[in-house]
């Protein structure tokens, strides 16, 4: 059962079904599928619940005081100002807009024992399709809501966009998100290679973009994606350098955008910022959909270090060994060096696990001991290594991130704007130098 239905035959709306879920941290894995199935235990949940998720779903559209919070979940006023504050919540007094007193007592640390009930067997993160960011996962289904559901264009003539801009720093995880978005809508995913963009020679006949385009129109629900968007689409200015292959892929995209809809053809742009991009390619009916994909927040670096470093490893494996005496098999573990990796990209986690696990191997083959203790001198050796790609540079495309995501989604992902402008501070209190904050090391005598 799709997830609209069974909202439908509840009278609860599919957006109140999706702020509970993310108030309550449900992992999306054991609630819905990426297509939008619910989930058997969810689904007996819900049904046995209907009347609680009313009570949420109203509680959720209201505008309320901190005092009326008070009085819902009967909790002190303080508490509830304190979980604000430290949530990043702001509503000029009055709060709305996925924040529930619920979501808030949750925090606080009411009893919701009844929901965690149906979700006893929680899915591990090999099984996951990917670790956090429910909130990007359904504004993406937002967006892509006129692929899922006809009717959209039928009763409220919003139709499908011919393109999405994807846009985050470095390694933030684009391109995975393209593929997602593929998955999601059941369109076949396609990128288009530099050497599409300009001629190029098939058989001995000259081929363009054009005809690429072209050929690609011919197929059904291809989703094309296009890596450097924005140094491709860049604005026509004096001092900008646009090579002419690049001048040509604006035109032909310009050209052929307005049959992207009825070809079922998708095009999404891969850009680190939007803000250079021509404005023509920005136009209402063209790349209109801006998404941002935030740098992973602590939470999710800890989850994202543990698959990472758990990744294709056998039960019996020395490495799962040493993980498991230390505990590392678990996310508690990983908290702490987790927090110390503000702004740090997927990337970067991955070159952190990387370097660790060289790290742990080196000193075993010193030790020969199992039960070696992965230390500080061992962490700190890995976050030195992993911080290589956090320079002065990224920061700054964390910066002018930030700003684009002020200016285009502000609304949608306020906390998480917050949040990420916070880690950020962090780096401008100390200048020199910038990317070893946090990562100074006393010894390292495990990487000689």
């Amino acid at each position: 059962m799709k997830l609209i239905q069974l909202a439908k035959e509840l009278n609860v709306s599919p957006e109140a079904i999706k702020c509970f879920i993310q108030d309550f941290d449900l992992d999306l894995t054991d609630c819905i599928s990426t297509n939008f199935e619910v989930k058997e235990d969810f689904e007996k949940f819900a049904r046995e619940n209907s009347e609680f998720l009313k009570q949420y779903e109203k509680d959720l559209d209201k505008n309320k005081t901190v005092e009326q919070i008070a009085e819902t979940i009967n909790q002190p006023k303080e508490k509830i100002e304190k979980a604000i504050k430290e949530n990043n919540i702001f509503d000029n007094g009055f709060y709305r807009s996925s924040v529930s007193s619920y979501g808030i007592d949750k925090r606080l640390g009411g009893n919701y024992k009844f929901v965690y009930d149906y979700f006893g067997n929680k899915t591990s993160l090999q099984k996951r399709d990917f670790i956090g960011y429910r909130d990007l996962f359904f504004y993406i289904s937002e967006v892509l809501e006129p692929f899922l559901n006809p009717q959209q264009i039928k009763d409220w003539g919003i139709y499908k966009p011919a393109g999405i801009i994807l846009y985050g720093p470095p390694g933030s995880g684009k391109i995975f998100w393209a593929n997602k978005i593929a998955e999601i809508i059941n369109y076949q995913f396609k990128e288009i290679k530099k050497y599409d963009l300009g001629i190029s020679f098939v058989n001995g006949n000259e081929t363009n973009f054009n005809d690429y385009l072209l050929a690609i129109m011919k197929h059904d629900r291809v989703l094309l994606f296009l890596e450097d968007f924005d140094e491709i689409m860049m604005q026509r200015k004096a001092e900008n350098n646009i090579s002419y292959a690049n001048l040509e892929a604006q035109e032909m995209v310009l050209h052929h955008i307005s049959k992207f809809e009825s070809e079922d053809i998708l095009m999404v742009g891969s850009a680190n910022s939007v803000s250079g991009i021509d404005e023509e390619i920005l136009a209402p009916g063209r790349f209109d959909v801006l998404i941002p994909v935030f740098p992973p927040n602590a939470a999710e670096r800890a989850e994202i270090i543990l698959f990472q470093i758990t990744r294709n490893l056998d039960k019996d494996s020395l490495l799962y060994k040493i993980l498991k005496n230390n505990q590392a098999d678990k996310i508690p573990f990983w908290n702490n060096v987790a927090s110390q990796m503000k702004v740090f990209s997927n990337t970067m986690l991955i070159d952190f696990t990387q370097s660790l696990k060289k790290r742990i191997k080196n000193a075993y083959q010193k030790s020969k001991n199992e039960n070696l203790i992965i230390d500080e001198n061992l962490l700190h050796g890995a976050l030195r290594d992993a911080a290589a790609k956090l320079t002065n540079e990224y920061l700054d495309l964390v910066e002018q991130f930030l700003a684009d995501a002020v200016l285009n989604n502000l609304d949608y992902f306020q906390t998480r704007i917050q949040a990420v402008k916070n880690e950020l501070e962090a780096y401008k209190i100390v200048q020199e130098p910038r990317r070893a904050i946090g990562f100074q090391i006393q010894n390292d005598e495990e990487s000689k």
